[in-house]
Parts: structure tokens; C-alpha cells; sequence
């Protein structure tokens, strides 16, 4: 009968597996976006997966009709948004270059509508020369610029199918097998299994609740916007609506940093009708979708304070770049919940958190399964 290991052999095991655990996440490095994505669909569409199943189809023909699914709700979309703008930003860089007139005679139709704000300008040592001088440098500055990211779009286009690919094919194991994976990584994990259950449901929840609450809310925005600039004939409505979706990721700031400056413009020069349709639009439809959408979409599911959705939001998107608005309010509910956990078990206080009941559902609405 073998002995037992001793206790430097435990430690040089557990050595060894810190060793080759970070090796094989250092290996892992540049599909991280990848396998963020892929955990992202699964938790988003499981629900269907499990729908689907109740069908009576296996496991499998169930988790490919649910990659399906995501592909055609979510990807071929994005793929559509993600050719319209290039080809928009490259007939803006076209106008930009080779048409710098066109600035300057806008700026001259504004003038002649505001020469109180041109008179007001000219004292802090802007007057009509400098402001067409700074507008053609910058005309030049921004068409290069855009000249740059259509030539990196279109260069990335096989890198970008061959992510799309890598996360089609982790979201469907995700989908298929998350449950037992769930209930390997409870096991291996050594920080409690009921702690473990509640970090799992609520970093589905924040997940999920993110998602529905910000980017849907976003791509509602960022379509509205889109279409009122189609209706109202400004160029570009696909670029600037994919630009107000981005803008409107971001707490406080919003769609109508584009929406209002266009409507303001439009007033000033003299187009009345439009500029009057852009702002009751911009107030009544665009800036209202996100009071009445949100809590359909979210309900009680995300608990931080307004402040701590900003802060995480701005640094998710400083640390992670466009994968930050889910990331940073994602890791700040988990720091939360750990905050939470210490002072219910470590201090001798009354719990704040409850664990899951026998439903799967915990008092404050979270859930008890990283696949609910």
C-alpha cells in the first residue's frame, strides 16, 4: 500500500500545478477576447439551449441550432454594420481630402447665422482666419486618420473571421457542456462551493444584465439615431449610428454628444424643419429609450450604485478596450459579492447575502446557477 505524500510533496505539487496553470493561461493570452465572447453567447442563449432541448433533441443538434441562432441575431448583423461603415468612412475620408471647401462654406453659413458667437470668439484670439486654418489642418488630420482605420479594417478582415470562427466553436462546448464545466470548476476551485455558487450566479447575472441593459439599450440608441440622420438625409447614417451606439456604452455621455450638435447646426443655418424634427426626436424617442428600455430589459437584476457603474465602465474601457462596458461592471459586482462574503462570514454580522434556495433563486432576485 502506498504512502501517503508528505507534506514537501504536497507543496511541490501544488507548485507545479501554479506552474503549469499560468503557463497554460500565458499560453492562452491572445484568445482571451475569444473565449470572453464565447462565454458571452453561452450565458446569453443557454435559456433558448435549454428551450430547445425540451424539444426532444439531443445535446448537440440542440447547442448548433443555438450557435445558429446567436449567428444570425448577433453576428451577421455586426458583420453588416461592420462593412456599411467602412465603406461610409471611406467616402467620408473621400470628401474630407479631396473637398476641404466644403468645411469652410459650412463654417461661413454658421457665421453668418451666429456672428455673436463669431464676435465672442474673436476676442479670445479666434477670429473667421483662424478658425478656417484650424479647420483645414484639422480636415487633413482627420482624413488621414481615416484613411488609417480603413485600411486596418480592411486588413483585419481574416483575423476577424478567424475569431468569429474560434468563438462559434468554444460557444457551442459552452453551451453544451457549461453545466458540467460549472460544476468541475466548483469542485477544483478552493474557495468554498456555496461561496463558489454565488460568485458563478452573479457573474452570470451582472453579465446578462449588462448585456441587455447597456448594449441593447446602446444599439436601440445607436438605430434610432441612424435612422432619424436617414430620414433627415445627413451622410453617413450607419457610421454615425454605430458612433452613438459606441458613445452611448458610456454612462452620462450618451447619443446626444452627435444628435445635439447636428440639431443645434441645422437650427443655426437656417434649416428649421430638420433641426426642429432632430431635437424633439433626439429628446422625446432617442433620450427616453433608455428610461423605458432598461427596466424591461434589467428589472432588479444589476445592484450597483450609478457612481460604481460609471467608474467600472470608463476603466473596463481603459484596461480592455470595447470588451470593457462588460468587463468593468462585471469584475465590480465580483468585488462586491467578495466584499460581501467577508463581512458575512469573517465579521460576525448578520448575513447581507443569502445563499441560493432550493429554487435556484436567492432572496435579493440573483441566481443560484452559472447557466440559470
Amino acid at each position: 500500500m502506498p504512502l501517503p505524500p508528505t507534506r514537501f510533496e504536497n507543496n511541490a505539487f501544488l507548485g507545479l500545478l501554479f506552474v503549469t496553470s499560468l503557463a497554460f493561461l500565458w499560453m492562452l493570452r491572445p484568445f482571451f477576447d475569444d473565449i470572453f465572447w464565447s462565454v458571452v453567447i453561452a450565458l446569453l442563449f443557454t435559456p433558448f439551449y435549454r428551450r430547445v432541448q425540451r424539444w426532444g433533441l439531443g445535446s448537440t443538434t440542440a447547442a448548433l441550432l443555438t450557435i445558429l441562432l446567436s449567428l444570425a441575431l448577433i453576428i451577421l448583423p455586426a458583420a453588416y454594420l461592420f462593412y456599411t461603415c467602412a465603406s461610409e468612412l471611406s467616402q467620408l475620408y473621400q470628401r474630407l481630402s479631396g473637398n476641404q471647401q466644403e468645411l469652410l462654406d459650412r463654417l461661413d453659413r454658421l457665421r453668418q447665422a451666429l456672428p455673436g458667437v463669431v464676435t465672442w470668439l474673436d476676442q479670445f484670439g479666434y477670429g473667421p482666419e483662424k478658425l478656417k486654418s484650424m479647420i483645414s489642418g484639422a480636415a487633413v488630420n482627420i482624413s488621414g486618420f481615416l484613411a488609417r482605420q480603413t485600411v486596418s479594417i480592411g486588413g483585419g478582415t481574416v483575423n476577424w473571421f478567424i475569431d468569429l470562427a474560434i468563438v462559434l466553436y468554444l460557444g457551442f462546448f459552452l453551451v453544451r457542456d457549461g453545466e458540467r464545466i460549472r460544476t468541475l470548476l466548483i469542485r477544483a476551485l478552493p474557495f468554498g462551493d456555496h461561496r463558489e455558487e454565488m460568485l458563478f450566479a452573479r457573474f452570470a447575472q451582472m453579465l446578462r444584465a449588462t448585456v441587455r441593459g447597456t448594449l441593447l439599450v446602446a444599439i436601440a440608441q445607436g438605430t434610432l439615431g441612424g435612422i432619424i440622420f436617414a430620414l433627415l438625409d445627413i451622410r453617413g447614417p450607419v457610421l454615425w449610428g454605430v458612433i452613438m451606439t459606441l458613445l452611448s456604452l458610456i454612462p452620462v455621455v450618451g447619443a446626444a454628444v452627435i444628435w445635439l450638435p447636428v440639431a443645434g447646426y441645422l437650427l443655426a443655418t437656417g434649416e428649421y424643419a430638420s433641426g426642429a424634427i432632430l431635437m424633439a426626436y433626439g429628446v422625446c424617442v432617442i433620450g427616453l429609450a433608455d428610461n423605458v428600455l432598461r427596466p424591461v430589459l434589467v428589472g432588479r437584476d444589476t445592484k450597483l450604485p450609478d457612481f460604481m457603474v460609471l467608474l467600472s465602465t470608463l476603466g473596463g474601457f481603459a484596461l480592455f478596450g470595447l470588451d470593457g462596458f462588460i468587463t468593468g461592471p462585471v469584475l465590480a459586482v465580483l468585488f462586491v459579492t467578495i466584499w460581501q462574503i467577508f463581512m458575512d462570514e469573517f465579521t460576525g454580522r448578520p448575513p447581507l447575502v443569502t445563499e441560493p434556495s432550493a429554487d435556484g433563486t436567492n432572496a435579493d432576485g440573483g441566481v443560484g446557477s452559472l447557466h440559470s
